[in-house]
Formats: structure tokens, C-alpha cells, sequence
């Protein structure tokens, strides 16, 4: 005590003292003072303990009392902070279930749910340990709402256990998440999902298979000759095919939601488990939509598919190897003649490596100047009467026909090898290269003397419809020096009746050079009287398929015989194809038909050996 303090309490008249620190979290907060103004006093050991005592309690009262401000303002403060940020907010006593707090967004937003006690149902019931703290989405779909939760358990201002709710409306987000796997997901052409969507659908499916015991099928299909529509009519008309044929197989019931575009003129379909049962009736709803004409530009077009179809999990549990499976058969389709399906099976799998073989020596033999392809040619025989109206048959032609013998796989069928030039877009190097040799044959075979020798040539969709063929066959004929009227050029009747106003000015156009026209493979399925009377083609050519049975068979005799008058009534000579036995021979005699083609009268030989027996043999 200093003299200044002395003096103090000398002017308050104090006889004794004694002053003990107040202490308050290990600081003096005051000193509290006991006086005796009477008289001087000695304190006595009592007297202190009770002083100190006094303190004690003084100090818990003053502890306590600045610990119930505290909290107070704690809880203020923190009131505020949590009314003011964007999430809803609330919190809840563990032992009790006692909602202790609720922020103005919650009580905004949550109205329904806090008068209703079901807080802890919607936000809480998904958590897997209420022990842990994290983040988790809730689908509110009463409000059609998203939600991201951050739950975890704290002490509370007041020192209790409790949980907090943090609570973030993400509905937007999720919106725009869906639009862009949407867009991610979805072939903007045609509106159907894509590759990436098919691919985890078709993951899905099978673990589905898998574990239910269930079965599926993946179903490939490839549209055949689009590349001809496409580039004949414009890409923006290939664009409204693929659309109108997009729509047309989603509307088949059973897959409506599960239909693909691969890319291109690719498309793939799932049949889930779940519709299994239905496959059968699922493939027949597609084959009639591809049966019936697709109209574009004002006119009927003809595009027929191939498919091919595996089933899982029992041909296969993964996605890639379904994918590949269900692409091999769907060519092995293509292979057998288009506007086929077939299933997957092992041996069409062994001869997926020998396909790309296939392509990659077809490739290098049309960039080889097609030296490996060689052109073969099938007499064609034609009824002639002699003197006396005695009917007789001499041979007046060939069918150039093409052969593939390559250097490193050997001889390839045509029938293997023709429907893989056309699905890899090759057929027009190798149609060229036919009708340039053909042409070289007929000129020599005339300059020979003879006589007026006609070569027929096959003709692809693809090729009918560049837009330079006509150029391209009148360069063939001028260079060769040849007589226009000694080149057939054979088309198939599903050319025919594809785009008619189209085929028909082209055609128009070839005849004008003095090139003369065959209708090829005549009844194989596309047969439309209507257009065939409306187009220029000066030879009829019956399907082999009714000369097979032509010798016992009723309906193929009138079969022809209709095809016969048919030809009288617009100025069409008829040949028929396939003849391979005397039978058969003698069934057409006094049909009126014009010309005869088949094994019956010899294979397809080479050239010089055609030459040989046909063309320098006098006594032919």
C-alpha cells in the first residue's frame, strides 16, 4: 500500500483492513475489502477464513453471472451469422430429439416439415452412421425438389450434443446436370441416344441379366444402300431418312426407350430383360416399317436394313464383345444379301478375322488398279426361228461377270466379296473397272467379224446414281469404239422402284446414248407393275429362283407367261436366269421367252476360254 492509499483510508475513517484479490480466469478482476471503523482490530485466523470464504463465493457468482452473458452473446452472434447465410439450417438435440434452432431459411423454406416433426425423416433417415459427419443428396419429391446435406454432430453453445443441418436446395443444379448428360448423351440428328448412352444402358442391362437370371439381346442394324438415297437425292434428305426411320423404330413397342444411333446409318437396339419375351414380336414390328416405302421428296423410297443380334448374358457379359458380336452377324446379314437378319454365333465370329482380311486386300487391289479382279463371261442364249417357223437357239452374247482372285487369301466368291465393295463404299472403282473390260471385249469380238455380239453389264445402286454415269458410260463406249446398242446394262429391280421420277430420267439418259436396258433378278421381292411400266427397260430378266421349279411348278409357268405379256404390252423382251437342267429347258420352249441364261448351257469361264469355245469357234 502506498502513502497516497494510506491517506485514503485514513480520510474514510477505516480503524483495520483486510483486502483479498478477486480472481476471475487467472486474472484479479478487484479486490474486495473488509473495514473496522470503530477501532483498531487484530483479524483473527476465523476472521480470515471467513473473509476468504466470502471470496470464494463472490467469485462463483461473478464467474457464473459473466458465463450466462457470454452465452448469451454467443448465441446471438451466432444466430445472427446463420440467419444470414444461403443454406437452411437446423439443429436438434441428440438425446432428446428437441429442435433447439432453426435459421430464418429453414423457417421459411421448411414450414410444412417443422410443424409436421418429419425434419429428421427427410433430412436424417439416409444417413449410414449418425456418428459420422458428410455430405449426401436428398430427392424431395413432393416438391420436386434436390437437396445436398451436410449433417454432422457438434457440442452446442450450452456445452449439450447435439446434430447440425446444413441443408443446400440444388435443384437447379441438378437440372442443368441432367441437360448436359442429356446433350452428352443424345444424337443431335435424329433426337435417339448415342454410342456413349448405349454403351451404359447395355452395361446396365447385362448386370440386370445377370443377377435376376433374366435374358436380353442387342440387335445391330445397318441401312441398306442409304449411301446411294444420300448422295443421289442430297445429305439433307439422307438427314430426314435417318430421322423419319430414327422415329419409326422408337415407336415399336417394347423398346421405345432403348433405341441408339451409332453413327452414320447405324443403328442399335436392346431388348431388356424385361421385354425378352417379346423379341419375336419386336423384330417382325421392325421388319414392317422397312417393308413399306419412305417418302422423301415427293416420291416412295425403298431402303430396306440388315441386322444382326446376339443375346446376353449368355453370349456374352461385356459391352465391347457385345457390340462386336452383334456387328459381325449384322454383316454376316449384309453378306448373304441384304434386307437379312441374323444371330450371332461362333462361326460367324471365326470369320470376323477373315472379313478384315477381306477389306484390307480389297483395299489394296482397287488401289492396285483393280489388277486382281478379272471379268468372266456366262454365254447368253436366244431363241431364233428358222426357216419353216422351226424354232431354234444359238448363242448371240455374254453377261460380263466379275471374279476376285487375290494374292493373298486366293479365289473369293462374288457373293462374299460384292456385298463387302458395297457396304465399304468400293463397288464404283470395280463396277468401272467391269464395264471399261467389257466394253474392250465387245469391240474385239465385233471387229472379228462376229456379227452383232451383245455384252451385258451389272450395274450397282451405288453406281446408277453418280451423278456422272452417264458421262461415265458414253467415255466407255466411245473409246471402245463399240456400237451402243451391243451394251446391256442391267440394274435390279429395287433400283426400279427407288426414286422413280430419278431412276427414270437417268435411265432416259443412258438410252438416249443407244445403251440398251435390263431389268435384273425380276420377282425377287420388290416387284412394283405400276413403275416397271413406267420405266424404259428393254429386257425383262426373270428371277432364277422360278426357273428352278419352272418344270413342275404351276405358278412359276404362269409366273412367266404373265411376265411374257407383260413384256408384249411394253415393247420388253424376256430372259429368264438359272437354267441348269434339260427340264427346265424344255418348260420354257414356246413361252415366248426371248433368252436363256445358266449352267445348263455352261458356267462363267474366263476370257479365253470364252473366246475359245464362244466367240472364234466357227462351229458354235
Amino acid at each position: 500500500m502506498n502513502a497516497g492509499e494510506r491517506e485514503q483510508i485514513d480520510s474514510l475513517g477505516i480503524k483495520a483492513l483486510v483486502a483479498m484479490p478477486v480472481i476471475i480466469n487467472n486474472s484479479i478482476l478487484f479486490y474486495a475489502c473488509f473495514s473496522e471503523t470503530r477501532e483498531l482490530r487484530n483479524w483473527s485466523i476465523d476472521d480470515i477464513k471467513f473473509v476468504n470464504d466470502a471470496i470464494k463465493v463472490l467469485q462463483g457468482i461473478i464467474t457464473k453471472r459473466l458465463q450466462k452473458n457470454s452465452l448469451a452473446s454467443s448465441f446471438a452472434s451466432l444466430e445472427a451469422v446463420l440467419d444470414n447465410v444461403g443454406s437452411a439450417i437446423y439443429v436438434r438435440d441428440i438425446n432428446t430429439g428437441v429442435l433447439l434452432f432453426a435459421n430464418r431459411s429453414l423457417k421459411k423454406n421448411f414450414k410444412k416439415e417443422i410443424t409436421e416433426n418429419t425434419l429428421v425423416d427427410l433430412f436424417e433417415s439416409n444417413i449410414p452412421s449418425r456418428s459420422h459427419s458428410g455430405n449426401y443428396e436428398v430427392n424431395h419429391k413432393d416438391r420436386g425438389k434436390w437437396y445436398d446435406v451436410y449433417y454432422t454432430r457438434i457440442k452446442w453453445v450450452d456445452g449439450r450434443a447435439v446434430s447440425l443441418c446444413a441443408i443446400y436446395d440444388i435443384t437447379e443444379k441438378k437440372l442443368y446436370q441432367k441437360r448436359i448428360e442429356l446433350q452428352a448423351y443424345t444424337d443431335f440428328l435424329t433426337g435417339l441416344y448415342n454410342r456413349m448412352c448405349c454403351e451404359k444402358d447395355l452395361a446396365r442391362y447385362v448386370d440386370e441379366a445377370r443377377q435376376t437370371g433374366k435374358h436380353g439381346a442387342l440387335m445391330y442394324l445397318d441401312l441398306d444402300d442409304f449411301k446411294h438415297i444420300n448422295d443421289s437425292l442430297g445429305h439433307q434428305y439422307g438427314d430426314v431418312l435417318l430421322q423419319d426411320i430414327s422415329k419409326t423404330i422408337s415407336r415399336v413397342e417394347g423398346i421405345s426407350n432403348s433405341c441408339y444411333r451409332m453413327g452414320g446409318d447405324e443403328f442399335v437396339i436392346i431388348i431388356p430383360p424385361e421385354n425378352f419375351e417379346k423379341m419375336d414380336k419386336i423384330i417382325e414390328d421392325i421388319k414392317k416399317a422397312f417393308a413399306t416405302p419412305w417418302y422423301l421428296k415427293n416420291s416412295d423410297y425403298y431402303c430396306t436394313m440388315s441386322m444382326g443380334i446376339v443375346r446376353f448374358p449368355d453370349q456374352g457379359d461385356n459391352v465391347s464383345e457385345l457390340i462386336r458380336k452383334s456387328d459381325v452377324a449384322m454383316y454376316e446379314a449384309k453378306k448373304s444379301g441384304k434386307n437379312r437378319i441374323a444371330e450371332y454365333s461362333d462361326k460367324i465370329d471365326s470369320s470376323s478375322i477373315h472379313r478384315l482380311d477381306l477389306e484390307k486386300s480389297m483395299y489394296d487391289a482397287i488401289n492396285n488398279s483393280c489388277d486382281e479382279f478379272e471379268v468372266y463371261f456366262q454365254p447368253v442364249i436366244s431363241e431364233f426361228s428358222m426357216k419353216g417357223g422351226t424354232k431354234q437357239y444359238r448363242h448371240i452374247g455374254a453377261e460380263a461377270l466379275v471374279r476376285w482372285n487375290s494374292s493373298k487369301l486366293g479365289f473369293i466368291k462374288p457373293d462374299e466379296f460384292v456385298p463387302l465393295a458395297e457396304y465399304l463404299g468400293l463397288i464404283n472403282p470395280i463396277g468401272n473397272f467391269v464395264l471399261q473390260r467389257a466394253c474392250e471385249c465387245c469391240r474385239m469380238w465385233n471387229e472379228s467379224g462376229t456379227g452383232d455380239y451383245t455384252v451385258s453389264v451389272n450395274l450397282s445402286v451405288v453406281q446408277i446414281m453418280q451423278t456422272d454415269i452417264v458421262d461415265t458410260i458414253k467415255k466407255c463406249i466411245e473409246e471402245n469404239h463399240i456400237k451402243p446398242h451391243n451394251l446391256i446394262l442391267e440394274l435390279t429391280e429395287r433400283l426400279a422402284i427407288n426414286d422413280l421420277a430419278r431412276t427414270k430420267q437417268i435411265l432416259l439418259d443412258i438410252k438416249a446414248l443407244g445403251v440398251r436396258l435390263a431389268l435384273d433378278d425380276f420377282g425377287t421381292g420388290y416387284s412394283a407393275l405400276s413403275s416397271i411400266r413406267a420405266l424404259p427397260f428393254d429386257i425383262i430378266k426373270i428371277d432364277q429362283n422360278f426357273a428352278k421349279d419352272v418344270a413342275e411348278d404351276d405358278y412359276s409357268k404362269a409366273f412367266i407367261r404373265t411376265i411374257v405379256q407383260l413384256g408384249e404390252t411394253i415393247d420388253a423382251e424376256i430372259c429368264v436366269e438359272g437354267i441348269e437342267t434339260k427340264a427346265q429347258f424344255d418348260a420354257l420352249k414356246g413361252m415366248g421367252v426371248k433368252y436363256i441364261q445358266g449352267y445348263y448351257f455352261d458356267q462363267p469361264l474366263r476370257r479365253a476360254a470364252f473366246e475359245e469355245k464362244y466367240v472364234y469357234n466357227s462351229k458354235v
